[in-house]
């Protein structure tokens, strides 16, 4: 009997107290807020967390949790108290060794019954006036960005202005820094709330549509449906596209050998002007930053993300590979034909097997999934790269105040504080400024800035666990299933002992294909200038604007994500298999390895070490 139950008994992940803590990050919890970490009999032992490192691949400094603190809070206003999604609330989340974990919160059976109506006036509120709100939305979220914009930080000069003295305005100007500084973070947890008001309702739609299909269609696999709202437009894609504009252009007008030496960026740009047609391009590329140079190789959550404008070496390398591309005959736009002809031919083989309430049906929930599905990504150009690269763009000018100030030596020093703390410093150099005397901060952050540097140091040296604790028997909860492909059978697989051992990997099958290539294992964005032509890119997980890299790649490999995520989402647009949600894709495969890519199987064979 014991022997039958250990048989029978659920494998679990480690627990946070399990975990070892790297060598010279003793103490790391300290880093952040007191309620992020875990804790001794806060309960969270009895719940599953897996690991975003969708979102969130590398380890916080103390500041930047802030985008995971208002993006998982406002993620769950909109589950919980906006539109009341009947099973599902927010989502439960924590940090552990710098890295994020999260835990859905699911409704008591017995309270979802009460939600249904609610929720459906709710939701049919936004799903009946789609277009109009959808405009507001984008002038509330570009609003925020302009007041943004127009948020200065400067140092304190040696006296109030005398035009201050005679106007009686009464204020030394240290009230601009405060309360300056603390309209940045409400601005940017402004947008983050409006990030969310259409984001869960595009994966609604898109939820609604797969389980009616899934019920007429028995057997139908996940990739049909996700077929029939594929090849559609979305700005998320539109930087990408200008760089393609460019390179095009450029070829058009004989550019190419002033591309040299993209790294130098004004040499570059001195060298298209002097050319016949050059001013054509460069007024054609400077017209081309605003607004779509706002945008990150990264992900917009870190302080250390570069963006196309302060970097623009990135772009013009972008476009100096899509010239020779051009160059050599090869197209370098998306497949956007072929995939809204297949989407079509697969929309109609469905729709022919149906008739009466069921067609209309299907109809209905198709188009309204293809109407909202567009938004799933299209949020990331407006709040993760444009909305967070002015946010980061004003931490930087502030924490330059505090280096002329001497409290630290450089300007992303300020990462190292959380945000609460920034406010402290800021009001012990307004004092000491005040009253004529040296601030403590000069005495006191150097020293503090460089033992909590080393900390984050160390604890980059481990990968995180990908999940925590036991599972539940079954996952049931969708959005968890469909972004971060968090399903029963791929925990289970992570859990596996043998997972990997015959050279195959398992995951989710998120975009169609079967191809054979080189691995190019990439953990950050730094890393993509060594992708070469016709490998196979294996990530943790890609960010939207890897797009130029997509171009080169023959297939995709993820540790996580869902059918819905990014990775899977982009991947399909651009037409290249893809795997998601392996768990251990990126540390079984190494650069070099001769892998086949099945994105129709969910499956990574490793053919040659």
């Amino acid at each position: 009997m014991t022997s039958d139950s250990t048989a029978t008994a659920m494998k679990s992940f480690p627990s946070a107290a399990d975990l070892p803590v790297p060598e010279g990050a003793e103490g790391w919890e300290q880093l952040y807020p007191y309620y992020l970490p875990f804790r001794e009999g806060d309960g969270s032992e009895s719940k599953f967390w897996f690991c975003d490192s969708q979102h969130w691949p590398t380890v916080y400094k103390p500041f930047e949790t802030i985008g995971g603190e208002f993006a998982v809070k406002c993620l769950g206003q909109y589950n919980t108290r906006h539109l009341l999604i009947p099973p599902a609330n927010g989502i439960e989340f924590k940090v552990h060794l710098g890295y994020l974990y999260m835990s859905p919160v699911a409704v008591a059976p017995e309270d979802i019954p009460a939600r249904v109506p609610e929720f459906e006036r709710r939701v049919g509120h936004y799903f009946g006036n789609w277009e109009r709100l959808l405009d507001d939305w984008k002038v509330k979220v570009t609003g925020t960005i302009a007041e943004m914009e127009q948020l200065h930080f400067a140092p304190l000069p040696e006296m109030v202005p005398f035009e201050d003295i005679e106007s009686g305005k009464a204020k030394d100007g240290s009230e601009v820094l405060m309360e300056g500084y603390d309209r940045l973070i409400q601005l940017a947890y402004q947008n983050w709330q409006y990030h969310f008001e259409f984001l869960n309702l595009g994966y609604l739609a898109y939820l609604d549509f797969f389980t009616f299909a899934k019920q007429v269609f028995p057997g139908i696999p996940d990739q049909a449906i996700a077929k029939m709202v594929q090849g559609v437009d979305m700005e998320l894609f539109k930087p990408d596209d200008e760089l393609k504009e460019l390179a095009t252009l450029a070829v058009e007008l004989g550019l190419q050998g002033a591309f040299a030496n993209t790294d130098d960026v004004a040499g570059t740009l001195a060298a298209i002007g002097a050319l016949p047609g050059g001013d054509r391009w460069l007024a054609r590329y400077e017209a081309a930053q605003d607004p779509w140079f706002n945008f990150t190789v990264g992900n917009g959550f870190y302080g250390h993300d570069k963006y196309w404008n302060e970097h623009q070496e990135i772009p013009l390398g972008y476009i100096k590979d899509y010239a020779r591309r051009v160059e050599e005959g090869h197209s370098i736009l998306r497949p956007k034909d072929a995939l809204i002809a297949e989407r079509d031919r697969i929309i109609e083989e469905y729709r022919s097997l149906l008739d009466g309430d069921n067609l209309a049906a299907f109809d209905g929930k198709r188009g309204l999934a293809a109407t909202a599905y567009p938004y799933v990504e299209n949020h990331n150009f407006y709040i993760e790269h444009w909305t967070m690269g002015v946010f980061w763009r004003k931490v930087r000018e502030l924490g330059r105040v505090f280096v002329a100030a001497g409290f630290w030596a450089d300007e992303n020093d300020i990462l190292y504080l959380t945000r609460n703390e920034v406010r402290d410093a800021l009001f012990d150099y307004v004092t000491g400024w005040a009253v004529g005397c040296d601030p403590v901060g000069p005495s006191y952050w150097p020293a503090e800035i460089a033992r909590r540097a080393k900390i984050v140091a160390a604890l980059q040296t481990q990968r995180p666990q990908p999940a925590l604790n036991t599972p539940p028997a079954e996952i049931t909860e969708p959005f968890t299933q469909m972004l971060w492909g968090i399903t029963t059978e791929q925990v289970q697989s992570w859990l596996s002992d043998d997972d990997g051992d015959d050279g195959t990997i398992t995951g989710m099958a998120a975009s169609p294909g079967v191809v054979e290539g080189r691995a190019r294992v990439v953990y950050h964005a730094d890393e993509l200038g060594e992708v070469q032509e016709g490998e196979i890119l294996v990530a943790t997980i890609t960010a939207p604007s890897w797009g130029p890299v997509f171009g080169k790649i023959r297939a995709t490999v993820t540790d996580i994500g869902g059918m819905m995520s990014h990775a899977a989402i982009v991947c399909r647009e651009y037409g290249l298999p893809a795997v998601t949600g392996t768990g251990s894709g990126s540390t079984s495969i190494k650069t070099g390895d001769l892998i086949r890519v099945d994105g129709n199987a969910g499956r990574v064979e490793i053919l040659e070490g």
